[in-house]
C-alpha cells in the first residue's frame, strides 16, 4: 500500500519589508489604523502563512503586541 502525498501550496515568503509593506497598503486604504496592535495583521494573512509572519516578525523583536506604527515607522508626506 503506497502513501499518496498532496502537493504542497506554495507559500508567500514573508520577509519583514514585505510585511511592512502589507501593513502600510492596509494602513493607508484604511483598514486598519496604526495604534492597532501588530497581529491584526492575521486578518489580512492566510492561516497557513501566519506562522512564517510571526517567525519573522519575532527574528526582528517585534512583538505581536506592538503598535502597527512601530512597525511600519514614520510617514513621510510629499506636500509638507
Amino acid at each position: 500500500m503506497s502513501v499518496k502525498t498532496l502537493p504542497s501550496i506554495p507559500t508567500k515568503q514573508y520577509s519583514i519589508d514585505n510585511i511592512r509593506d502589507e501593513a502600510r497598503q492596509l494602513v493607508e486604504k484604511g483598514n486598519i489604523s496604526r495604534q492597532q496592535p501588530i497581529y491584526v495583521l492575521c486578518k489580512y494573512i492566510p492561516a497557513r502563512e501566519w506562522v512564517c509572519v510571526e517567525c519573522e516578525l519575532e527574528q526582528c523583536e517585534y512583538l505581536l503586541r506592538d503598535r502597527i506604527g512601530d512597525l511600519i515607522g514614520s510617514e513621510h508626506w510629499e506636500n509638507d
